[in-house]
């Protein structure tokens, strides 16, 4: 009985170090990635896995997410809020233009990169937004909760 108690625990303890191991080389591979920038005037569709969101995701419930409305303030006024939001959250504007922006954030744990990006809609008063890791498949609804605390920092519509 204390033998396969042993053994037991020696097979737990590797693998434990096995998954910390692929956890930090995953972590390290994000870092040479790039958010995937604008596609035909809109931001880039979700992939088929469930760690993004995007208010342009169409029909796709399951990457559904509101955009920031900003009606009442001007449109500038709203961009420079919305960069300025991202950074009070802890992430890192990257690329910064007149109707787009991408922002890195990176996680404690493992330090792995989710990339933010923003297109401006000035025709609906609206922050477009999304949200994804650049590795793995699950964020466990990290990127979710990060577009709506950006939203309510923002002061826009709180959540979908």
């Amino acid at each position: 009985m204390k033998k396969l108690t042993s053994i037991l625990i020696v097979g737990v303890a590797v693998i434990a170090a096995i998954l910390l191991v692929r956890c930090s080389m995953l972590g390290q591979s994000s870092k040479s990635g790039q958010p995937p920038g604008l596609v035909s005037g809109t931001l880039a569709p979700c992939p088929d896995k469930p760690n993004c969101v995007s208010s342009e995701a169409g029909e796709d419930a399951d990457h559904q997410i509101a955009p920031i409305d900003y009606a009442g303030i001007s449109t500038e006024a709203a961009w420079s809020r919305i960069q300025q939001v991202i950074e009070e959250l802890g992430g890192e504007v990257t690329v910064a233009s007149d109707a787009y922006l991408a922002a890195t954030f990176t996680s404690s744990l493992f330090r792995f990169i989710d990339d933010v990006e923003c297109r401006l809609d000035p025709a609906k008063e609206q922050i477009q937004i999304r949200s994804a890791s650049r590795v793995g498949y699950s964020d466990l609804g990290v990127n979710r909760k990060r577009v709506e605390a950006i939203s309510r920092a923002f002061g826009g519509n709180a959540v979908d």
